[in-house]
């Protein structure tokens, strides 16, 4: 699909990897349609790239729908809105629990399933999906986020096979660890030697890329994480044993206090 002049729907606009997705996809040509739940933010963001601003809190599906219901005529939906749920199960109470769920994967699902029906009519379309690394392999600490982030990877290779044919792709991103912006950066998580990482910058290209050639699948990372990643979906246990010797537990628990400390 060619992005230029095609309208946007992307939310979890008010964070750095929205910011960066948000100015490449204007940059691109398309106009951007922000949500998210600091009007603030995104006003200051519309200013700069010439875009519209739909203020939405994604842990309520009434303003789900609200905004689905507001943009049926958009192009392309990238569903990058995500909330930190890193940590061991036993640190979250049931409401956290179940905003995780809501904003990191009911909402996608609900925005799917409102605009996917439009594209589909009008026979072109293109709809993207922000997971990450902990939705290809699970580690200690993980459990909630690796849950969103695991049933967003079903969820869209299940669409894009539902959708084939149409005219409408759909694709799913997934970021290892990014500097300077998003939930490692936000939470001063110190990596183990050798843990690279990429940018907001990356993740913004590969989400480009995913639109205009209806890519799958895109791994954001260095070619070490993405080899673990490799090795955990083949040999769970041994990369399991990997993980822990590497110093992988240390990088959860940073999560976890970094999180506990903004609840």
């Amino acid at each position: 699909m060619n992005i230029g002049a095609k309208t946007v729907l992307l939310t979890g606009a008010t964070g750095g990897l929205g910011h960066a997705i948000a100015r490449r996809l204007a940059a691109a040509g398309a106009r951007i349609v922000l949500s998210g739940r600091r009007a603030d933010v995104l006003g200051a963001l519309a200013g700069e790239i010439g875009a519209e601003v739909a203020a939405a809190d994604l842990s309520d599906p009434a303003a789900v729908r609200a905004l689905a219901a507001a943009y049926t005529d958009v192009d392309i939906l990238v569903a990058n809105a995500g909330v930190p749920a890193s940590g061991r199960l036993q640190t979250y109470d049931d409401e956290q629990i179940e905003r995780a769920l809501l904003v990191n994967l009911h909402s996608p699902i609900i925005l799917t399933h409102a605009l996917a029906p439009h594209m589909v009519r009008r026979g072109c379309g293109h709809i993207v999906f922000m997971s990450s690394l902990s939705g290809k392999t699970a580690t200690a600490g993980s459990s909630l986020y690796s849950a969103t982030k695991y049933g967003l990877r079903g969820f869209g290779g299940a669409m894009r096979a539902e959708l084939h044919g149409t005219g409408v792709g759909v694709s799913t991103i997934f970021p290892g660890f990014i500097r300077e912006a998003g939930m490692f950066a936000d939470a001063n998580v110190k990596l183990p030697f050798g843990v690279g990482t990429k940018t907001a910058e990356q993740v913004a290209d590969a989400t480009l890329d995913a639109i205009e050639n209806n890519r799958g699948e895109i791994d954001v990372a260095p070619v070490s994480l993405k080899l673990g990643t490799l090795l955990g979906a083949i040999a769970p246990e041994t990369a399991a044993r990997v993980t822990r010797k590497s110093g992988g537990a240390g990088i959860a628990m940073q999560f976890e206090t970094g999180q506990l400390d903004k609840r």
